[in-house]
């Protein structure tokens, strides 16, 4: 076992059971083995993707196993109640405090009933398209469209990271134009492609999206039915520049930054631009020894001073993202504060 300081094998013995007062043989080959589950059942999207780069850079660091089991959000929060001997971790992102905030079943105050740990990475892509042949060319053409008394339909997954470019939308109508807000209106459905669907049907005008997932529409043709154009992305335009200078697809990031504040402009409060990282983190058991929350703040903190997983997460397109769990919290704290504001303003 290699370890990376005298600090780190001091917290990581606590957690691979090395201690031999307090430790049988079978605590030791439970601790060798990290579980961390993720809130997403699907092991080819974002979340498991991301999850697994970090948890290899885990793995090859301390010298452990790590397994990433997508078990989805509900799964994830109950396992991870019932153990706090630092043996299961979870990794999510932003919907584990918009899913509370939404009040969608089975999310609960992360900041309370959990620890927060270390942010890790960035996904920039969360995007909302119209068809190419909408006559709304930019995200100004749909506030301009609601001030007008028309009716523009948003299909979003409701509940969570989905809805809450909705949500910031619907606020900056309200403060530009009081009363329009309805006007959007919110078409509930569930998955991407359900998404894309009620785009190519004609039963939306604004679909939520993402860069990686739709980038190949904005591609087509024109007259090709599911043929689509960006027109707002929810990243902060310091987040977009991160990306390679070759962007996504065959969408430069010059392109890119066309999408973002203050090209595109969705006020938050009537002073600042609203803006929208999709960041993952880890979350812990609440009794879980804080000594192992130590320890891995400094073993990734190592890996990322390393600087080799950054150009890992670059290839898939995040943008990478390491904050110490102190630091982390306080910083997702204050983020679902102000995204509370706006979710609040307009119930």
């Amino acid at each position: 076992m290699k370890f990376l300081k005298s600090g780190l094998a001091v917290a990581m013995a606590a957690f691979m059971g090395l201690a031999a007062s307090q430790a049988s043989a079978a605590d030791v080959e439970l601790a060798k083995n990290l579980r961390i589950v993720i809130g997403s059942k699907s092991t080819g999207g974002d979340t498991y993707q991301n999850s697994a780069i970090v948890a290899q850079a885990l793995a090859d660091k301390l010298g452990i196993n790590v397994k990433v089991d997508a078990v989805g959000s509900s799964a994830a929060f109950k396992t991870l109640r019932r153990i706090s001997n630092g043996s299961t971790i979870m990794i999510f992102h932003d919907q584990s405090y918009l899913g509370y905030l939404y009040g969608v079943k089975g999310y609960f105050n992360i900041f309370e009933d959990f620890t927060v740990g270390p942010t890790v990475a960035i996904n920039p892509g969360n995007s909302y398209l119209v068809p190419k042949s909408s006559p709304y060319q930019s995200i100004e053409d749909i506030i301009q469209a609601c001030a007008s008394d028309k009716k523009i339909r948003v299909a979003i997954q409701p509940g969570g990271v989905s809805e809450i470019g909705f949500s910031a939308l619907k606020n900056a109508i309200k403060l530009r134009y009081p009363g329009k807000e309805a006007n959007l209106v919110a078409v509930n459905t569930g998955s991407q492609s359900d998404k894309n669907q009620l785009l190519f049907d004609g039963q939306a005008d604004l679909i939520n999206g993402s860069v990686q997932a739709n980038e190949q529409y904005t591609q087509l043709p024109a007259e090709d039915q599911k043929a689509m154009r960006f027109v707002w992305l929810t990243a902060r335009p310091e987040t977009i520049k991160q990306t390679k200078p070759e962007g996504f697809g065959d969408t430069s990031q010059e392109h890119l930054l066309d999408f973002v504040s203050p090209k595109a402009s969705v006020t938050q409060d009537g002073e600042k631009d609203f803006t929208f990282d999709k960041e993952f983190f880890f979350i812990y058991n609440k009794k879980m020894d804080p000594a192992i929350v130590d320890a891995l703040d400094e073993a990734l903190g190592e890996i990322y001073a390393e600087g080799k997983i950054q150009e890992t997460q670059k290839k898939s397109f995040f943008i990478p993202n390491f904050k110490p769990s102190a630091e982390a919290a306080a910083y997702l704290k204050d983020k679902m504060g102000q995204y509370e504001v706006i979710i609040d303003s307009i119930k």
